[in-house]
Order: C-alpha cells, then structure tokens, then sequence
C-alpha cells in the first residue's frame, strides 16, 4: 500500500546502523523518509536498498547543483536507483534543469519526482544580500520557482510561507516541498523560515519535511502518528 501521508521524515544521522535503527521505529504507511548529503556520503548507495526493503518512499536530498550534462547523470542514476524524489538547485539555472527533466523523460516508467530547490529554509535577507540578490526571500523564491517550472520540474522546495504564494500564482499541481515543519511548541532549532503541519498543508504544501520533533522524540511513531491524525490524513 502506498503512503498516504503527506509527512517525510528527514533520517539526519551520521551512519546507516542509526538511520536503519530508526527508520524501523517508524512506519512506511505512516510517513516517506528523506537521505541527506552526511548520510548518503557515509553509507552510499546502500542506504537507499535498506530503506527500500523495509518498505520505505525515498526522498534523496542530494541538492545537485553543477554542469548540466553531470547533474543530468546524477538525477538519472537515482531515478534508476528507485528514490520516489530527487532534487537540483534551481539557481544552477534553466539548462540545468531541463537537462535533467529531459534525461528522466528518457527513462522508461519513471516515476521519480524531479524538485528544484529555492532558498533554504535556513537562510533570510541578510542571507541573500551577502550573496548579492537585493530581493526578499519571497521575491527571489517566486523567481526561482517559476523558472524551475518552465524548466521541467514536478515542483519545488520551498519554506511553508510561500506555499500560498506558489500554489496560487503557479498552480496547485505544482508540487510544494517543505522543511522547517515543527508542530506547535516544538523548538525552532536553525529554521528560520517555519511553521506547523496543519499552516503548511493549509497553505498549499503538498509535502512535510520533518526531523528532529520526530526523530530525536521518546516516542518517534506516536509523534508521527498523532501529526498524521491531526492533519486528517490517516485514521
């Protein structure tokens, strides 16, 4: 049975034993899980045959970002991989992106979904001004995602406060990734950009990236399963 929640759950540890370890406390049906840059490159590939024999979606958060023709690769090589998501960066521009759009169109039944990352969660203006873009994160986060979508990509990562932004002026089909998701009382942690599960879907997020209130909690499967149950996703 496919997942039905709209929940991910970020695996943010530094070995496989760990992320495997808690990837059993939780439930496939009850969430997807996401593969970071520190545990794909401790465990390599083999992570992703672990998660996928315990039943597991894959979201692989790998942020490509280089030439084309190599990013093209790498999004090919997952998708061959079997992860149900991968992204890019969408400020490596609209080559980029349709090169690796293009390169999944090649591939026979593929079903992985291609984002494009906007701008972190992690970053604000102050952020973006030192990199030399005079624009608000939303400016610059509209800009982004509208070219990612001429640019072939299912949807974008983005924060959960331009959910609303996006939907609207992109469409709602238009797949909305978003981290910094913390239920209400949880701590904000080096999110600057967030908001709780039922504002993120609310506001038009297909797509809940969520860590540390489930994986760091006494708990992990009661957490996710009452966050599922608030939502009104799973019974």
């Amino acid at each position: 049975m496919s997942c039905q929640s709209p929940i991910v759950v970020a695996l943010d540890f530094p070995t496989m034993a760990q992320s495997v370890e808690m990837a059993k406390r939780l439930d496939p049906s009850q969430c997807r899980v996401k593969v970071g840059k520190e545990l794909f490159t401790t465990a390599g590939p083999a992570i992703l045959d672990e998660l996928h024999a315990l039943g597991f979606d894959i979201f692989l958060d790998l942020k490509f970002h280089d030439i084309p023709n190599t990013v093209a690769n790498a999004v090919s090589v997952a998708a061959k991989a079997g992860v149900w998501m991968v992204n890019v960066h969408a400020s490596g521009g609209r080559r980029m992106m349709e090169s690796s759009a293009n390169a999944l169109q090649q591939l026979p039944d593929n079903n992985t979904l291609l984002i494009a990352v906007t701008v972190l969660t992690s970053m604000d203006q102050s952020d973006l001004v030192e990199i030399g873009i005079d624009l608000t994160p939303e400016q610059h986060v509209k800009r982004l995602a509208t070219l990612a979508k001429s640019s072939g990509m299912d949807g974008v990562v983005c924060s959960a406060k331009e959910s609303n932004m996006l939907s609207t002026e992109l469409g709602k089909d238009f797949v909305l990734v978003t981290p910094g998701i913390r239920p209400t009382g949880a701590d904000q942690g080096d999110q600057k950009r967030i908001m709780t599960p039922a504002e993120a879907m609310a506001a038009g997020s297909h797509y809940l990236v969520m860590g540390r209130p489930i994986t760091q909690a006494v708990d992990p499967i009661s957490v996710l399963k009452k966050a599922n149950k608030d939502l009104g996703v799973i019974a």
